[in-house]
């Protein structure tokens, strides 16, 4: 299967950026004021891809209950201005792509399962004017798989899902495109392993972000 699009909406973390050394700075603090054990890397790596609610209920201890779980949550937020984005950076070559494919004249988007305030703190730090819409979990827009945020991104953006690819590191993001009906292109360098990506139908794995430039 191939596509030459005209659209590409990305993932941010796992995709975009690798944000896992910032995450478990800030998942472990929040755990210790909370009175919680810490997790280690890999443990948090296996957590992430459906928000922070998700991330923090199975970072506390098996057995916590909904008030300490949401009070772990709402610490994480609170402590997310501070460690944000001072470990975060975009894979190599992205940059470069990015600035290719809007050179091109390529619609770009970003659709994450990060709750919307970090996405919009974190596009002007390292995509400044680049993407055309960026959008994370919020109350118009559910976690993916469910399409709806594809969807009302590409009606915001007037773009086409015959010729849009979504770009993402999981088995869920392949899902989503293919619930809103648009090309799955699944990155090596993320966060879940390749058979993941292939398991969930992905129509092409990239390993490098230029490679991305091939269905342009």
């Amino acid at each position: 299967m191939d596509c030459h699009c005209d659209t590409f909406v990305f993932d941010l973390d796992g995709t975009l950026l690798d944000t896992l050394p910032d995450l478990v700075a800030l998942t472990n603090r929040a755990l210790r004021d909370a009175g919680f054990p810490e997790r280690t890397e890999q443990e948090i790596l296996s957590y992430v891809g459906n928000g922070v609610r998700a991330l923090m209920y199975q970072a506390v201890p098996e057995g916590t209950d909904s008030a300490q779980a949401e009070a772990a949550m709402d610490r994480w937020r609170e402590l997310y201005p501070e460690y944000g984005t001072t470990l975060t950076k975009p894979y190599d070559g992205m940059v470069e792509v990015l600035a290719s494919l809007k050179e091109q004249g390529k619609k770009l988007a970003v659709l994450s399962n990060k709750f919307d305030g970090g996405v919009q703190e974190l596009m002007p730090v390292f995509f400044p004017d680049v993407f055309d819409a960026a959008h994370g979990e919020s109350a118009s827009i559910p976690r993916k798989p469910d399409p709806t945020g594809l969807l009302l991104t590409l009606e915001q953006i007037d773009a086409d899902p015959e010729t849009t690819a979504y770009v993402g590191d999981s088995g869920g993001d392949m899902k989503t495109a293919h619930n809103a009906g648009v090309f799955a292109i699944g990155v090596s360098w993320g966060y879940r392993p390749e058979g993941e990506l292939r398991e969930m139908g992905a129509d092409a794995i990239v390993h490098h972000p230029a490679e991305l430039l091939d269905f342009a």
